[in-house]
């Protein structure tokens, strides 16, 4: 602990985004940065608790007071290190993370959290733009091929730590980039993909091996993948979208959630797609069905396009602006929570229940839905009901469904294998995140359903512990 008195002394400081009026003519991030100088004070109010609760609530178990303290003292280099322990890639999750370690930081239980995504963002671009941050090729080769089978965070996060145990590894993803979720789920403007690219040339550099464009499980079947490696890795995601089976739903115009984003990332990237496979918001009246981060940056992405206004759905009530008795501290506090996109415009609204859709000539222009009330019965549970009287209209020329995802495709690949499932419908892995097929495991959101990035990352680092234990009977991974 830098400054004891530190949290006493100096207030909470973020820095400024973009005008919203600016951001909204490009897709790239407007997210500030901080001077180094305001960097350090905001390090120095970190109290270095003798009970770290900032740690339990950061899935990866960053050693957040360390590299706090770290900044504090302008020791950038030490910082990173230190970073890089628990965490392969802050560049991801210090943009994309809602940063589950600030509500639970000491502080927030009468204060404003200390800024720890914004000091973790800034201790790695300050690693990259110093030249800190070079490959790490093994030592040495074991001699094991590992196949990993998809390439997001969980994905590359595993295939890191297994290249820098000695193993061949080999990165099978059926798109035509790498990525998974991160490329073409996540709009620019929240995570530019150059900040991908940056890490697939240092993993490249350490011997890490990409093929795109093979779906395994069809362009490789699920023998050939067990009889060429000495251990599978599934980071394939949960990637079964919920649906919205109601009258209506074969209209033109109607599509989910990562249908819309994947089209808008292709085309942000250089691709180029005819103007009839594209879905563009321009000049549309949207809906997005569904309040979560996904809807969000449907919103964000909307905008962008030029529609001609966006409403956003939530079936569920609208969330307290503060913690509730139910929600103590450290614990995550479902509370209302806007986005960077909602502050741009559209609008939102709760307990909407969409009933039907109508059009005309095959082609979507409005949606009926209805107001709900939900009650606690005296059991405890809770109901929903419908208002009477409550019906509504709207006119609704592009409709997106951000509902969330069911679980992993099954057809393909994890039948193939015959993996087992678990009760959510995940793929059921052991404590070494091992299938019930020997030397077949998974990470990620298809063993653990529909999570953060952080949970990705820490889900491909356990892993490859598992995989590496398994394999060298052992393991110094961490």
């Amino acid at each position: 602990m830098g400054k004891i008195t530190g949290f006493l002394e100096i207030p909470r400081e973020t820095p400024r985004d973009a005008p919203v009026e600016e951001r909204l003519r490009h897709f790239h991030e407007f997210h500030g940065r901080l001077p180094e100088e305001a960097l350090q004070r905001q390090g120095a109010r970190c109290m270095d608790c003798g009970v770290p609760t900032c740690h339990w609530g950061c899935p990866l178990g960053n050693l957040i007071p360390d590299w706090n303290d770290l900044v504090y003292r302008n020791r950038w280099k030490e910082a990173i290190d230190r970073l890089h322990k628990t965490n392969n890639f802050p560049d991801f999750t210090g943009r994309v993370c809602p940063a589950p370690c600030e509500p639970a930081c000491v502080l927030s239980i009468n204060d404003q959290p200390v800024t720890i995504k914004e000091i973790e963002r800034h201790i790695v671009e300050t690693a990259f733009e110093k030249g800190w941050i070079p490959p790490q090729p093994p030592k040495r080769e074991t001699g094991k091929r590992v196949a990993v089978v998809g390439s997001g965070p969980a994905g590359l996060a595993a295939a890191q730590q297994l290249r820098r145990a000695g193993h061949e590894v080999i990165v099978f993803e059926k798109a035509d980039r790498i990525g998974g979720l991160l490329r073409y789920g996540i709009p620019d403007f929240k995570l530019e993909k150059r900040i991908i690219d940056r890490r697939l040339d240092q993993m490249a550099a350490e011997g890490v091996k990409f093929v795109t464009r093979v779906h395994v499980g069809y362009d490789l079947s699920a023998r050939d993948l067990r009889k060429n490696f000495d251990a599978v890795c599934l980071t394939g995601g949960a990637m079964q979208p919920r649906d919205l089976p109601i009258e209506g739903r074969g209209l033109r115009g109607i599509h989910f959630a990562l249908e819309f984003l994947t089209l808008a990332n292709k085309r942000n990237a250089g691709d180029w797609i005819p103007e009839s496979e594209f879905i563009s918001a321009r000049d549309k009246n949207v809906v997005i069905i569904g309040g979560g981060d996904t809807g969000a940056d449907c919103l964000g992405t909307a905008l962008r396009q030029g529609a001609r206004q966006v409403r956003q759905f939530e079936i569920l009530p609208k969330p307290p602006l503060q913690r509730t008795e139910s929600m103590p501290w450290p614990y995550w506090p479902f509370i209302l929570r806007s986005s960077t996109s909602h502050e741009e415009g559209g609008t939102r609204d709760w307990c909407v229940s969409t009933k039907r859709f109508s059009g005309e000539n095959g082609r979507v222009q409005k949606l009926h839905a209805v107001r709900l009330a939900f009650e606690t019965t005296p059991g405890g549970q809770r109901v929903m009901n419908e208002i009477p009287g409550s019906e509504f209209e709207i006119e609704a020329d592009l409709v997106l469904l951000a509902m969330g995802f069911t679980g992993p495709v099954k057809e393909g690949l994890l039948k193939g294998l015959g993996v087992e499932y678990s009760e959510r419908g995940s793929v059921q892995i052991d404590e070494n995140s091992m299938t019930n097929l020997p030397g077949i495991f998974a990470a990620g959101d298809m063993s653990r359903g529909a999570s953060l990035v952080v949970w990705a990352i820490w889900d491909g680092r356990q892993a490859a512990k598992g995989i590496d234990r398994y394999l060298m009977g052992d393991t110094r991974l961490t």
